[in-house]
């Protein structure tokens, strides 16, 4: 990869929910212009890493820096990073145009600029078409890339996406992964996700934390998603689906 530079570093993090331990001591580091996927069964405490990784929720024990500053230190590097909720809830009724909300994602006083980067952010999005319509009116995929390019009308160098994928179909789902791999080329992106497509993992990310309450393994897709890996992540239970290509 190239500049590959630590853009998160977690040490050490815990998390108690009440006395349940939801992560026990995760360690690992993600490097600028990966794609990298946290997979594992549910309540394995993906999401409640995410959300600890950006602050959302207090860390019991350990660190996590992002951009090389302390994440409740970030100030105004903040604005260099992009999050999509797994579950992102609004009023339906409530009277915003797709274009309003990707000029939400703008920081800045030039009006001129901000009309530029919406345009530009719907365009690469495939959105644009969309732009005068109602959010209310949108489809959960549709709503996706909308989020997507409410992230991409401000310069990034971190999008986090919780199970952003969740409610949109197989090919709806491999449209939007070559569009994140094609920003990510052109922005310079990293991208931390939290997966259930093992398949489209496999196809498209470049590292994988296999993850139950603990990191079970990480590496390059090949090596953490073989047979072995699996089983020890996800239980005997578990069967791999294939997409058909």
């Amino acid at each position: 990869m190239n500049d590959a530079y630590p853009i998160v570093k977690v040490e050490g993090l815990s998390v108690y929910q009440g006395n349940y331990l939801a992560l026990d001591d995760i360690t690992f580091t993600l490097l600028a212009q990966t794609n990298t996927a946290i997979v594992g069964p549910n309540g394995a405490g993906k999401s409640t890493l995410v959300q600890a990784i950006l602050d959302l929720i207090p860390r019991s024990s350990g660190s996590v820096e992002i951009f090389g500053r302390p994440v409740s230190r970030l100030g105004n590097l903040r604005h260099q990073l992009g999050y999509i909720p797994q579950n992102f809830i609004f009023d339906r009724t409530f009277p915003l145009s797709v274009g309003e909300l990707v000029g939400l994602g703008w920081v800045g006083e030039q009006r001129k600029d901000k009309a530029v980067s919406i345009t530009q952010a719907l365009h690469r999005t495939d959105t644009y078409h969309l732009r005068n319509q109602a959010i209310g009116s949108l489809s959960g995929g549709q709503m996706k890339r909308v989020l997507l390019a409410y992230c991409l009308v401000m310069t990034r160098k971190l999008l986090v996406l919780d199970e952003a994928f969740a409610g949109v179909d197989a090919q709806g789902t491999a449209d939007f992964y070559a569009l994140l791999n094609e920003l990510k080329q052109a922005e310079g992106w990293t991208v931390l996700q939290v997966s259930h497509d093992i398949d489209m993992v496999s196809h498209h990310c470049d590292r994988v934390l296999c993850l139950n309450r603990s990191i079970v393994c990480s590496g390059v897709p090949e090596i953490a998603l073989s047979a072995q890996n699996l089983l020890a992540t996800y239980g005997p239970g578990f069967s791999r689906y294939q997409h058909k290509h």
